[in-house]
């Protein structure tokens, strides 16, 4: 009941509105560029680099920069990772399947390895969802622009960001002191807790991955890294429960948001009103996404799915199955992996007990 509870209840507000209008025009004005120049296939560069304006959402605007200038520095190095994976297949003449494999191995060390990196710079959100994602989508786009002007949309799009994080100075009422807060180090227990998720966050990633490239060529579906990014959605959260309620948020609400992208996807709209569905779901995202994970997920998932739509288009059903499957998969495993170590606990303490 508690676990239920907790998946049902609202989060009070904390100006909320105004970090999702910021993380909405961040998005919306680069996208919408690109539409009007012709050039969607630097569209997911764009909406990656602008996933910057999400750090800091709540902090004064000294520490916002900082902090949004870190994580736009880390998504633009896994971005150039991700366009330089998706070329490394032709590269060394890998078949399909080693390129997919390859894949999946560069998208477990990011997993792990930005984890580790967020935790040093304690940005917020934690963890290295966004960057497992980003690189993946990026990696599996099989025709990639050139890397100069895919890597220039992303660093004009990081830097936009950063001027609409700090946009409100412009009101003379809402400017605030500048301060440039000392860097505080990690203490030696969050160096090791740092250490340990990053584990969890390879396992995880990992294991999704290999599961779902396996059920994939068996079943016949794809987009593997959706599971990834999924099964990384449990280690968030400071209990066990809260983490087994997020995974299970995360189903619910990709399941409801993938109506929601049926919906939208039936009145077929034009690039221009694609940007604006992207931007309407981003805000509805940032509005929910520290009250209310499900209901996030519910504007998340065709947030997810429209973006790669604009780069890669694809049938509608095939897209809406994958994206559940993967999803149930990647969940299952990140749930898995929360529960092992209390249940190896609860093992070796069986023979003691005796």
């Amino acid at each position: 009941m508690k676990l239920l509870a907790e998946m049902l209840t609202m989060a009070p507000a904390n100006k909320d509105h105004q970090a999702a209008l910021r993380c909405a025009v961040g998005v919306f004005v680069p996208l919408i560029t690109l539409v009007l120049l012709g050039r969607l296939d630097l569209a997911i560069f764009a909406s990656f680099g602008a996933f910057a304006g999400i750090y800091g959402r709540n902090e004064p605007h000294g520490r916002r920069l900082i902090l949004q200038l870190r994580a736009g520095t880390l998504m633009l190095a896994v971005i150039l990772l991700g366009a330089l994976t998706a070329r490394a297949g032709a590269a060394f003449s890998l078949s399909a399947a080693g390129t997919v494999w390859l894949q999946v191995l560069a998208t477990t060390l990011v997993a792990g390895g930005c984890s580790l990196v967020v935790a040093w710079w304690r940005l917020r959100p934690a963890g290295s969802l966004f960057h497992i994602f980003a690189f993946a989508a990026i990696a599996s786009i099989p025709h990639q622009p050139p890397l100069w002007q895919g890597m220039l949309t992303a660093v004009v799009t990081v830097a936009f960001a950063l001027l609409v994080g700090l946009s409100s100075r412009v009101v003379r009422g809402r400017r605030q002191p500048w301060s440039w807060p000392r860097p505080v180090r990690l203490t030696s227990p969050e160096r090791r807790a740092a250490r340990l998720e990053a584990v969890g966050y390879l396992v995880a990633a990992g294991l999704a991955g290999s599961l779902a490239t396996l059920a994939g060529e068996r079943l016949g579906f794809g987009h593997n890294y959706w599971a990834m990014v999924a099964a990384v959605v449990p280690l968030v959260g400071h209990t066990t429960r809260h983490r087994i309620s997020r995974g299970l948020q995360r189903i619910i609400g990709t399941a409801l948001g993938l109506v929601l992208l049926a919906l939208i996807l039936m009145l077929e709209p034009a690039p221009w009103q694609t940007v604006l569905v992207i931007a309407a779901c981003q805000f509805g995202a940032e509005m929910f996404i520290a009250r209310q994970y499900m209901l996030a997920q519910v504007f998340v998932t065709p947030l997810a799915l429209v973006s790669t739509l604009l780069v890669a288009p694809a049938p509608a059903g095939i897209l809406l199955r994958d994206r559940f499957l993967e999803t149930v998969i990647g969940a299952a495993v990140g749930v898995a992996v929360v529960l092992a170590p209390a249940v190896w606990r609860r093992l070796r303490s069986r023979p003691a007990a005796l």
